[in-house]
């Protein structure tokens, strides 16, 4: 998109069938996901069928999907992950649109709702913040990717 593009344009609307493809490239180019880490279009389906949601943005003219925001459900809590936009789309307020949808969503299905960020993603930090979400303190996170080597 060029500076001179209306931004009234996008949308944000429930994945679909058929989306895994650009959905894929958002969180390659945002470096938020990736097949390595088991994002394949049948993990999110079977998220999406235990109570998951996911969000994306995109052009109503090109369909182009600029940004994701996923929410998966675990019977406890909503965990928010893989939520990005394009860097071309960056510094125009569409993550706090997009937020502000996930977030109504989570309100909905009335659950605490729980997120992982980088530490060095201050955008993103600030953005979480401002919406209300705190800091757990000094929590680490651990995690096995690759279940065959157990």
């Amino acid at each position: 998109m060029n500076r001179q593009e209306d931004y009234s344009d996008l949308s944000v609307r429930d994945y679909r069938k058929g989306d895994f493809d650009q959905i894929a490239a958002v969180w390659e180019i945002t470096e938020i996901g990736g097949h390595q880490r088991g994002d394949t279009e049948k993990t999110v389906e079977e998220s999406l069928h235990l109570g998951g949601r996911m969000l994306v943005m995109e052009s109503r003219t090109t369909g182009r999907i600029c940004g994701t925001s996923w929410m998966t459900f675990d019977g406890r809590r909503t965990h928010l992950h893989h939520f990005g936009i394009l860097p071309a789309y960056q510094g125009k307020g569409l993550a706090k649109l997009l937020l502000k949808e996930s977030l109504r969503h989570i309100s909905e299905k009335g659950y605490q709702v729980k997120l992982e960020v980088q530490t060095s993603n201050f955008k993103a930090i600030n953005l979480y913040r401002k919406a209300g979400f705190e800091h757990l303190g000094d929590y680490q996170v651990f995690i096995i990717r690759n279940v065959a080597n157990l």
